[in-house]
């Protein structure tokens, strides 16, 4: 099993309404104008896309941040990108990342949730996440951890509801690799330090991930990718922002040797 791994393009604008200006738009507008558009390079997510297709994974996923502020214009450059993955045969997984639901606007909700409909060719729904798939090697579960949050935060969000799909999908027959999809990493090094970008609600799932009941934490939101895994090569795989490091993941899962080897892909 060959699967490709990458996360946060982040294709950005201008405010796209007035509303843009009283809401929290105005900050990913503004990180986008004087930062991101200097470090973060769209073709390099056209690069991964034709790599995709040319080498054939038996899956491919995006942990989140398609966009910079959740607006639709953005939503709309990046999916011109993705759509020639969208349409192959290639099953394709997108996790929203919090710049994609940064603010409850609805016209931004839509566009969210059209971006998640359209990249799964109509399998996945924004409102029925948390998703449970069976790949045949492997079964994934989609976990969306993205929630507006305050103006100055990035913070995401495991709710009750959340804990207990997992939990509950953990205790099925462990007989094949299972595959947690988020935007959040559930392994913090520095939670003091990176409060304005934690994931909370996370320790019942960091419990699984250690004891082994989760084989593979597959995740974004960190723009740096990392690779946190025991000789298995389980644990967690951040694939870093594709767009400003230019690399993705390839990870090989060996059933005969029961382990998951990675490279980085240069784009």
């Amino acid at each position: 099993m060959k699967i490709v791994h990458f996360s946060d393009p982040h294709a950005g604008g201008p405010a796209e309404d007035w509303r843009a200006y009283f809401d929290k738009r105005w900050v990913g507008v503004f990180n986008y104008r004087f930062r991101r558009r200097f470090r973060h390079d769209l073709s390099k997510l056209a690069c991964a896309v034709e790599y995709i297709l040319d080498t054939r994974p038996d899956w491919a996923v995006c942990t989140g941040d398609l966009t910079s502020s959740g607006q639709p214009g953005e939503f709309a450059k990046v999916l011109t990108v993705l759509a020639p993955l969208a349409k192959s045969d290639i099953p394709f997984f997108y996790l929203p990342g919090n710049h994609d639901c940064y603010v409850r606007r609805p016209h931004c909700v839509e566009a969210v949730r059209r971006a998640v409909e359209t990249l799964s060719s109509g399998r996945d729904v924004f409102e029925k996440f948390p998703l449970i798939r069976d790949l045949g090697e492997a079964e994934v579960l989609l976990l969306n951890t993205s929630r507006p949050s305050n103006l100055l935060c990035s913070w995401g969000f495991v709710d009750k509801a959340d804990e207990n799909a997992v939990v509950e999908w953990c205790r099925r027959p462990h007989v094949k690799p299972r595959i947690l999809l988020s935007h959040y990493p559930l392994i913090e090094d520095h939670p003091i330090l990176r409060l304005r970008h934690r994931l909370f609600g996370q320790k019942k799932l960091l419990e699984l991930l250690r004891a082994g009941e989760i084989d593979l934490s597959l995740c974004g939101h960190v723009h740096r990718p990392y690779l946190k895994v025991d000789a298995s090569g389980r644990g967690e795989c951040c694939a870093g922002s594709v767009t400003r490091n230019a690399s993705m993941a390839e990870i090989t899962f060996s059933p005969e040797k029961n382990i998951f080897s990675y490279q980085w892909v240069a784009l």
